[in-house]
């Protein structure tokens, strides 16, 4: 018996319009999507067979609706990949089946890479989490919050500096929108370089100092711009561009072949289109798969592009306290440190009830308030156009999933796929 893992094709009419040659293309791709994947029969790790095929089941359903064009999930327990699969298209309009090797836009998935970036200078000693980021950004010394009372609003100096643990727990409240902070023409001007795009991400973090923070550094919990200065850190402290210190420390050590900011020509064809809704119409196409223009610029808030196979040797990394293969990111410890919730009992609004933040990833601290059956303790993120990811390290459980339509909610996709895998367990 096999590992749970299929592509289930579009209709046999659209194959036979489509061409015999795509039924090839996929088969192919799919063959190479799940190479030197660890894979394991759902029974041997503790899963029903029978309750995984629940999760095409679930994605399908969506599909026949026209609400997703389609989707790649992917389960894996004990370090083990029990299920992996595709169903659906890849880009409807062109009659272009799923195939698991797609290559999606995390989107807010780029996030949790780019802390750990992070965090592992922070292990090689060059920071301490309770330190000013104005120590390497120091446009944001003497910073200032907007307070605003009944009659009227001030700019006032921070009660206390922005620190690294701020801005990776999205405590800081930094923003790059200079809408509606009380700003003159001059200083709009000067924060949006005149409406050109910037070349780099730190010269725009420096420039956005003139923005006032929403907030006291601590007071809040607000989901923003945090992450972009968790990227301009990790450039500043490494001395590299964000681009080649993921490639070079994350990305070529796991084998993440296939995770990029600038997606390569060749790689085209398996990128995933993306969709959204209008009120209680079909999704529609919102972009077909492009090459963006060769950039200097490279966000720690999304920007990244990857398969499931790919986010799922990094969520493994996490996952084992650090380690994949033989090859060590992160200390044990440190893992820790960055699956704890540091943010008390502040509403992640994101994520949903029950929830606090750690460094880079939510934190299910509450179950019971919670809309995910899983175990306190455990973590994830996803990004705004439809992907997920998220692991119980009780279960020693990881699950994706994949696809392509714009907005944090729409049909509450995500929310109820956490539940369709965890009702896989069956020891």
């Amino acid at each position: 018996m096999r590992v749970s893992r299929k592509v289930n094709c579009p209709p046999v009419h659209s194959l036979v319009q489509f061409g015999i040659g795509a039924i090839l293309y996929s088969v192919a791709l799919f063959a190479h999507s799940s190479e030197h994947l660890p894979e394991a029969t759902p029974e041997s790790v503790g899963l029903s067979s029978q309750r995984l095929e629940r999760i095409d089941n679930y994605f399908q359903h969506f599909i026949d609706e026209r609400k997703i064009a389609g989707a790649v999930s992917l389960v894996a327990r004990q370090g083990q990949v029990a299920h992996l699969s595709a169903v659906g298209w890849k880009f409807r309009e062109q009659n272009i089946p799923m195939s698991t090797d797609t290559i999606f836009n995390l989107m807010s998935m780029t996030k949790p890479v780019v802390s750990t970036a992070l965090m592992m200078l922070f292990e090689e000693g060059h920071f301490r989490l309770d330190d000013p980021i104005a120590n390497w950004i120091p446009e944001y010394a003497d910073h200032k919050v907007l307070e605003n009372d009944s009659e009227s609003s001030r700019e006032i100096l921070e009660a206390r500096p922005v620190t690294i643990r701020n801005v990776l727990t999205h405590t800081s409240g930094l923003t790059l929108d200079p809408r509606n902070k009380g700003l003159t023409d001059e200083q709009m001007a000067w924060v949006t370089n005149n409406g050109q795009p910037f070349a780099t991400l730190s010269e725009r973090v420096a420039r956005a100092a003139a923005i006032p923070a929403a907030f006291h550094p601590g007071d809040e919990w607000q989901y923003g711009s945090s992450t972009d200065y968790v990227a301009v850190l990790v450039e500043k402290i490494s001395g590299q561009s964000l681009d080649q210190f993921l490639a070079e420390r994350i990305f070529e050590p796991l084998g993440m072949t296939d995770t990029h900011y600038q997606i390569p020509q060749n790689k085209l064809d398996r990128v995933a289109a993306v969709y959204m809704l209008v009120e209680d119409s079909p999704s529609e196409l919102l972009s077909s798969p492009v090459i963006n223009p060769a950039t200097n610029y490279f966000p720690g808030v999304a920007g990244l592009h990857g398969t499931a196979a790919d986010y799922f040797r990094f969520a493994q990394m996490i996952l084992n306290g650090g380690e994949l293969n033989g090859v060590r990111l992160l200390g044990s410890k440190t893992v820790e440190l960055m699956t704890s919730n540091h943010t008390g009992d502040k509403n992640v609004y994101i994520r949903g009830p029950g929830y606090g933040f750690g460094l880079g990833f939510g934190v299910l601290e509450d179950p019971s308030k919670s809309f995910d059956v899983m175990s306190s303790g455990s973590y994830g993120w996803g990004g705004a156009y439809g992907t997920l990811y998220w692991a119980d390290p009780q279960e020693k459980l990881i699950g994706l999933m994949f696809i392509q339509l714009a907005g944090h909610t729409p049909l509450n996709i995500r929310q109820r796929f956490t539940n369709v895998v965890t009702q896989s367990i069956v020891d």
